[in-house]
């Protein structure tokens, strides 16, 4: 249980790749730079595969040569204050089953939704929608041979430590899943029936297939494309997704690494790519403090 709570959470935040040769530019890489000091901001995602490692060379050797790494969240960190976080935040209040919240119609969609995903339906029963949703959008990754236990972040936090650079973490387990808490019942409903429409529409599919191909090919006018349309979503998921889960963290997280700029001469900051992108990214947050930016690709 504790095994699969641990990789549940890991794909909560979930931005996808695919494989690419080594050396190859991927994902963001930002180089922001003041007094003397250097951050790169290196944008990852929380899935992988093993043929996605080494990074390539400027990141391999930004990380080794560091004062210091920081991540939203360190991979390595007790799983069972992960646990108990997902308890906390992703469980219905005692007695109460997510049949309850749908209608018979729905719950026959959310039923062929879990099979689809090879998830058992006892195993959900007792959770929030919104950590419902996020099993059903796990499930199209894994699908794809997706790994969270093989992100970009936990590689990173074991190349730092391989060096003997020191981790930080930016974030708690808590404060993200905390997030998803904020929204209302009948929001966290509208998530997980957004979700279903997703998935019978070919609508997920598609979605995950682009972010895949930007980031397997870092290319910036994509991504952008991809940061634009998310700022146009008006469903509550696209609401939810690009006002809290990007947005609402982006200010806080580039006061934290303007900070970490100021006091280690170099750095490297792993953070996932769709929070460096588009104009209201942390890069064009930073650049707002008159720090120096330049994205390298």
């Amino acid at each position: 249980m504790r095994r699969k709570i641990i990789t549940l959470y890991l794909a909560l935040f979930v931005v996808l790749a695919a494989p690419a040769a080594w050396a190859d530019n991927r994902g963001a890489l930002f180089k922001v730079q003041a007094g003397g000091h250097t951050l790169y901001l290196f944008g990852t995602m929380h899935v992988g595969l093993p043929s996605f490692y080494p990074l390539e060379p400027r990141i391999e050797q930004a990380i080794a040569s560091a004062n210091e790494v920081s991540l939203e969240v360190d991979p390595a960190q007790d799983p069972t204050l992960v646990g108990q976080a997902m308890v906390r935040y992703g469980f219905l209040p005692s007695g109460k089953k997510l049949e309850d919240i749908l209608s018979a119609p729905e719950r026959e969609r959310l039923a062929k939704a879990l099979k689809q995903a090879n998830v058992d339906q006892a195993t959900v029963a007792m959770y929030k929608p919104w950590l419902v949703a996020t099993i059903l959008s796990l499930g199209e990754y894994t699908a794809q041979g997706y790994r969270p236990d093989l992100s970009v972040d936990t590689y990173v936090a074991a190349q730092a430590r391989k060096a003997k650079v020191p981790v930080r973490e930016l974030e708690s387990v808590s404060a993200q899943l905390a997030l998803f808490d904020s929204l209302t019942p009948a929001e966290q409903r509208s998530f997980l029936l957004e979700t279903l429409d997703a998935m019978e529409n070919g609508k997920q599919a598609h979605e995950v297939k682009q972010v895949v191909g930007a980031w397997a090919g870092a290319d910036q006018a994509v991504l952008d494309d991809i940061a634009r349309r998310a700022e146009e979503d008006d469903t509550v998921s696209g609401r939810f997704l690009q006002k809290v889960l990007i947005e609402g963290r982006n200010g806080t997280l580039a006061g934290k690494l303007a900070d970490q700029l100021a006091r280690d001469s170099s750095s490297v900051a792993a953070i996932g790519v769709l929070h460096l992108v588009g104009p209201k990214g942390i890069p064009a947050l930073m650049r707002a403090r008159g720090l120096a930016v330049e994205r390298i690709y």
